[in-house]
């Protein structure tokens, strides 16, 4: 095998485990800690190389071994097995690309700068084995590189890691002093383990009036926010009035801290600390202090927001320096909801003397509804008109969201699950008319050493809810059979098409095209 028709074939080779280890690091929005966590609980050679590849390469090796048993080191047999074992890989390659079954990164520019760099990689590696080693142990080095990719790419980071630490700061820098020329901005900061979405739409709905922005849906990172804040306030004079709401999201502690130093809040909603990413913080102890850094930010004269209902309220009350309003469901918060009611259109309750009708399903969006109540309140919009926005808020995609689907009643909660959505998901199914229920769920991740009692909690509450259950990763489904539903638990390979009239959840993050197939065809 010459030098230049390895190249390429090494190159093709390696292009499709490299893409998809870069496609799940995006997902896991380039964080190392995020990566560990899910590769040390799913097999990640087979998320990166599938079956096809290692069953290749296992009868390649058995080849190899025949070859050398008959006839010992025969360098023609094993030059020519390496082609085909390239050629091979190669093809595959191909194969999923023209077919679009390929994972492919979402081409940013980092992601682009790292499969550049891991393509540089690949080529120098397959040219230096070239120039340095002999045949017939230079074909079989050569043709075993597309199985480093993990390698290549962990390479790539390490290369890639200076520049982007500088672009980091650089953006972060810009963003503070854009921040800092614009002091008459309020900026309304909102927290928490889960509804932080939700409380956020409901927010900019209700502020409309004010002509309020906030951040695209699901973006709460540092660099997402400071790009998005740098981005708008230059848009307007340093003089002009503006209120900002600001999602903020965070892995570990200082995440919420370095937000809140470039959004610098004057307002701040922690809607409620639970169990979401427990592996990462190590506690929700941990968790508690991190959410509570955006409370620590806040100025004496500003003003925080609290879930009286949550059990971490009275800690994080004691670290605020500004005034706070408890937002609650008991009756003995500041602000509360009486007579709630779930109806087809949505929820139903009385607040500050006021009727509301909010088009949002699950009792448990009350909260995050009060929040934006309590706010818009705080900011002097009228009671009345709070209530005329809220009756007109228009749901988030894929948040708890209903639709019927030839005649399937689908609750898709696909954007994300914690542990509390889910109980909400179990919550509302139980109040359904339904005859027939199915479960559907990807299982809840980054729970560390929680993960068994959580699912094991979880799945002795659904089994008593619905006819049967269908979990995407072999990792959770033992947990559901274990927690009460025994065969009744199947993994999502089995789907089967259900009738008009029955019911699916759908909890977790879980590609359309699986739902699609418990659906009635059209």
């Amino acid at each position: 095998m010459t030098l230049w028709t390895a190249i390429p074939l090494v190159f093709i080779a390696a292009s499709s485990p490299i893409f998809t280890l870069l496609r799940l690091w995006q997902v896991k929005e380039w964080r190392l800690d995020r990566l560990r966590e899910h590769l040390a609980h799913e097999n990640w050679f087979k998320q990166a190389y599938g079956w096809v590849r290692p069953a290749v390469l296992a009868a390649w090796i058995l080849l190899n071994g025949a070859v050398y048993l008959f006839s010992g080191f025969n360098a023609p047999a094993v030059n020519q097995l390496a082609i085909l074992l390239l050629l091979t890989l190669a093809t595959l390659t191909c194969i999923q690309i023209g077919f679009k079954k390929q994972h492919l990164p979402i081409w940013s520019a980092k992601a682009m700068s790292l499969a550049g760099i891991c393509g540089a990689l690949v080529i120098s590696a397959t040219i230096v084995f070239g120039f340095v080693v002999n045949e017939p142990l230079r074909n079989i080095l050569i043709s075993v590189l597309p199985f480093l990719a993990p390698f290549f790419v962990g390479v790539a980071w390490i290369m890639l890691k200076p520049v982007d630490v500088l672009l980091k700061k650089r953006i972060i820098n810009r963003a503070i002093a854009v921040r800092r020329a614009h002091p008459r901005v309020i900026v309304i900061g909102v927290t928490g383990s889960v509804g932080k979405t939700t409380t956020k739409e409901l927010l900019a709905n209700v502020l409309k009036p004010l002509d309020a922005i906030s951040t695209p849906a699901h973006l709460n990172t540092e660099i997402g926010v400071a790009r998005w804040l740098t981005g708008n306030l230059k848009n307007f004079p340093p003089d002009k009035p503006l209120i900002i709401i600001v999602e903020m999201g965070a892995y570990r502690a200082g995440e919420i801290e370095l937000l809140a130093k470039i959004t610098q809040p004057q307002i701040g909603i922690v809607t409620y600390i639970g169990e979401q990413h427990l592996s990462l913080f190590g506690s929700r102890e941990a968790i508690r202090q991190a959410k509570g850094e955006l409370l620590l930010a806040l100025p004496e004269n500003g003003h925080a927001f609290l879930n009286s209902d949550n059990e971490a309220f009275a800690e994080l009350k004691k670290m605020c320096r500004s005034p706070v309003t408890a937002i609650g469901t008991d009756g003995h918060a500041d602000m509360t909801a009486f007579d709630i009611e779930e109806t087809e259109r949505g929820l139903k309750f009385r607040a500050l003397e006021t009727a509301f009708e909010v088009p949002i399903a699950g009792t448990h969006n009350i909260t995050s509804v009060l929040f934006s109540i309590a706010v818009g309140r705080h900011l002097n919009i009228p009671i009345n008109d709070i209530a005329r926005s809220l009756k007109n808020f228009s749901p988030l995609r894929h948040t708890f969201e209903i639709q019927n689907i030839r005649g399937v009643t689908v609750l898709d909660d696909t954007y994300n699950l914690s542990p509390m959505s889910f109980r909400a998901a179990l919550k509302w199914a139980r109040r359904q008319p339904h005859t027939k229920k199915i479960l559907l769920t990807g299982g809840i991740i980054e729970l560390g050493n929680q993960e068994e009692k959580i699912h094991l909690e979880l799945a002795r509450e659904a089994a008593d809810i619905f006819d049967q259950t269908y979990i995407l990763s072999p990792r959770f489904l033992k947990y559901f059979r274990e927690g009460g539903f025994g065969d009744r638990a199947k993994p999502a390979i089995d789907a089967k098409k259900i009738e008009a009239g029955d019911l699916l959840v759908c909890s977790g993050r879980l590609p359309r095209s699986l739902i699609d197939k418990f659906l009635p065809s059209s």
